[in-house]
């Protein structure tokens, strides 16, 4: 099972999630009423939140202690998602056209430039055996 899978896997009740989050039941209803977060739902219509949920609502309410009002979280997530949405059609953009040759020195450069700005990741790990 993959981590992301793995996040967003529903297992939490509100219960949990509210002494997670010290949220209110109110106030995480609240934010799913309004779009931001989308919890499972079980047979009995009970909330099932994931780990990706949880981080979720955590940002959220720190947003809120920093002054955001609802609508600015809700345009702060549509941005990022948007970011998201667009990421791998840049990087493809950007290797179009490369040879063989020239697309491995890109990602040899991509995964050592990772390593030095301390971003390091597993994949990093798994591509820096190919360069070496």
């Amino acid at each position: 099972m993959n981590d992301h899978i793995r996040r967003n896997m529903p297992l939490f009740p509100i219960s949990i999630v509210k002494k997670l989050t010290e949220l209110s039941a109110r106030q995480i209803r609240y934010y799913e009423e309004h779009g931001l977060i989308y919890p499972s739902r079980t047979e009995g219509n009970q909330r099932q939140f994931s780990f990706n949920d949880v981080d979720k609502l955590l940002e959220i309410k720190t947003l809120i202690e920093r002054g955001v009002n609802l609508s600015g979280i809700k345009e702060i997530f549509e941005l990022r998602a948007d970011q998201e949405k667009e990421k791998p059609a840049a990087a493809l953009k950007n290797t179009e056209g490369m040879s063989d040759k020239e697309l491995r020195r890109h990602l040899q450069k991509e995964v050592m430039m990772a390593g030095t700005q301390g971003r390091s990741s597993m994949i990093q790990g798994q591509l820096s055996r190919f360069f070496h």
